[in-house]
């Protein structure tokens, strides 16, 4: 029992130690968000705690970019991405689940072999039909938009993720919502979605991520700054005010509160649904 305990200590230690070197950078983050012009944010050790305390990165960085109108963007297009992901995977995830139908197994392995494929490979022909399409910043905003969203619309995880969701329903009660007389799009959209929002909030939670934290894509598409969106507006302080880390480490800050406060919002599904999604293979 005593060696028992020893163990778990020891465990502690090595967990609290990891969490530590993980959440290093954001607090240093932070950090150098908070110092003045006169602290010297590259001094070795570290200083965590800031010695000139003040706010002003925060207000300069609101000040001299239209950080607006890059939350606004971002907020377009990691929405719109969010939505058609948990509408489309949850189409795909259904037949996949629940339909027979033949090449089934090799329509879902060949889904899943897309994860296996960085988006860096793909990159050159998705840009291409991009322009084909005019789905570029050039020809309008909403153009603009759709160009940044279509790519990301939905993802091999999601589908994944949502026909092992609908693998967790047992069939009865899809049965005995077809004896009550749903035909198979209400049993989809009235029965079995509902009983998944676990998963569909997962899936939200890390397309959001996904997408709000994309400079890649955006950096390539978007050839008006007013369309920036955060990530791509962020890196663009650093020309812009010649590499002020202070307003770069405050405009980084200011980027992650939308992800930290809406998986604070989801995080009550967030556990129960990763769950869902491990039950049956």
């Amino acid at each position: 029992m005593k060696n028992l305990k020893v163990k778990n200590i020891y465990i502690h230690i090595i967990l609290i130690a990891v969490s530590l070197l993980s959440v290093f950078p954001f607090i240093w983050l932070i950090s150098t968000s908070l110092k003045g012009p006169d602290e010297n944010i590259f001094a070795y050790p570290p200083a965590i705690i800031p010695s000139d305390f003040t706010f002003a990165n925060y207000s300069g960085v609101w000040k001299k970019v239209d950080f607006i109108a890059y939350f606004v963007n971002s907020m377009i297009v990691a929405g719109g991405t969010v939505l058609l992901n948990l509408i489309l995977s949850a189409m795909a995830g259904y037949p996949l689940a629940r339909m027979e139908f033949k090449g089934k197994k090799i329509a879902f392995f060949s889904i899943l072999a897309t994860i296996m494929i960085p988006f860096q490979a793909i990159m050159l022909p998705v840009y291409l039909i991009t322009l084909k399409l005019h789905l570029v910043d050039s020809v309008n905003n909403f153009a603009g938009y759709v160009g940044l969203i279509m790519p990301f619309a939905v993802s091999a995880f999601g589908i994944f993720l949502m026909r092992q969701a609908f693998l967790g329903i047992p069939k009865e009660m899809e049965e005995a919502a077809i004896v009550d007389g749903c035909n198979v799009w209400q049993v989809f959209t009235r029965v079995l979605i509902p009983m998944v929002k676990p998963s569909l909030a997962v899936l939200a939670i890390f397309t959001f991520i996904g997408s709000w934290g994309e400079f890649l894509w955006p950096s390539i598409v978007l050839t008006k700054e007013s369309m920036y969106t955060l990530p791509v507006g962020v890196n663009n302080l650093q020309g812009m005010f010649s590499s002020n880390w202070r307003f770069i480490a405050a405009g980084s800050i200011l980027a992650t509160i939308p992800i930290v406060i809406f998986f604070l919002a989801m995080q009550r599904y967030f556990i129960s649904g990763e769950n869902e999604g491990a039950v049956k293979g």
